[in-house]
């Protein structure tokens, strides 16, 4: 294993530390993994809140700003947050207007949120609660009861993320992140494995002229295991996949994204864009916002996800308003 890492059990730690000296406006709580902003909570706003496991950044801990999330509790690389992390981070977040859960479809996330709002609610904090899951390949996998939520969240946080800062109310904020979660197609392929800090190995072997076509963030399986392809030949399946999904349809007009998982180069990224939009092109799809970059990634993984969200007035105005965040990706 050839990474910059000290005691891998404080990997996760030194990395939020990290973010929080380069950034004054966040604050953090390290014994819970919790970082937050500064000037939150506030009793004129919902508070949002996220966490997963680490190993996906920037999701989640960078998100965390004016227009997005208040603040994030991640667990270990891979693992979800124990629950004693959302419970003291649904605590320190408590504001009169409720605080909403943005939860990823998975067993460890969907237990230790749960969890935790059953907590909350016995102190008296009003929870509202958004499941995200938006990724086509596969309907159960190995941690999921369900679909598995991946990049699709992106536009769950930045769409809810605007309308609180406008003061709306947590009912509201948990139908607009529905109706987002419900408009947004995700899948993913990995051409290589990636090796968490503190298991030293990959976590799946792949030969070297193979692609996991399907691929779940943490490396779960996909579809199937096939030979890699020209870059059009890929994208056409997977924006096939994800655009008869819904179905998008001639007319709509959409977002498009091109996400690294962690260890793909930006050119690679915007040729795959590149033939992505030209299918939206030929489909009749109207591509009105742009997303070439990494957005949920899986360590060092080489690899992308193409995501579709389909638009209404509504989510195009939210998905345009400012956002101040560590890692300028809206």
């Amino acid at each position: 294993m050839k990474k910059f890492v000290n005691n891998p059990e404080n990997f996760v730690k030194e990395m939020i530390e990290g973010v929080v000296l380069a950034n004054p406006n966040l604050k953090s709580i390290p014994e819970y993994n919790i970082v937050y902003r500064a000037d939150m909570p506030r009793n004129d706003k919902v508070s949002i809140i996220q966490g997963s496991g680490s190993g996906h950044e920037p999701a989640h801990i960078m998100l965390v700003g004016r227009g997005m999330l208040d603040a994030a509790c991640p667990g270990n690389v891979f693992s979800a947050p124990p629950m004693e992390y959302v419970l003291e981070c649904t605590k320190l977040m408590k504001s009169d207007m409720g605080v909403l859960y943005i939860i990823n479809n998975y067993q460890g996330d969907r237990m230790a949120w749960d969890m935790a709002r059953e907590m909350a609610e016995m102190e008296g904090i009003k929870i509202g609660v958004v499941i995200v899951d938006d990724d086509v390949a596969v309907t159960d996998s190995t941690f999921t009861v369900g679909r598995r939520g991946v990049a699709g969240n992106f536009f769950v946080i930045k769409a809810v993320g605007a309308a609180a800062e406008r003061g709306a109310t947590l009912e509201e904020l948990v139908e607009l992140g529905k109706k987002v979660n419900s408009n947004v197609r995700t899948m993913g392929v990995a051409l290589t494995s990636c090796t968490p800090p503190a298991k030293g190995k990959p976590i799946f072997e792949i030969g070297e002229d193979e692609m996991e076509v399907g691929v779940g963030i943490h490396g779960e399986p996909g579809r199937r295991r096939d030979k890699i392809k020209p870059a059009d030949e890929i994208v056409d399946e997977v924006y096939k996949a994800v655009r008869d999904d819904l179905p998008f349809k001639g007319g709509d007009r959409v977002a498009l994204m091109i996400n690294g998982l962690g260890g793909t180069p930006i050119s690679e990224l915007y040729l795959l864009y590149r033939a992505a939009h030209l299918r939206c092109q030929d489909d009749g799809l109207t591509v009105v916002r742009s997303y070439v970059g990494n957005y949920c990634t899986s360590l060092e993984m080489a690899g992308f996800s193409l995501t579709l969200l389909r638009l209404d007035d509504e989510i195009e105005d939210l998905l345009a308003a400012p956002a101040e965040i560590p890692i300028r990706v809206f």
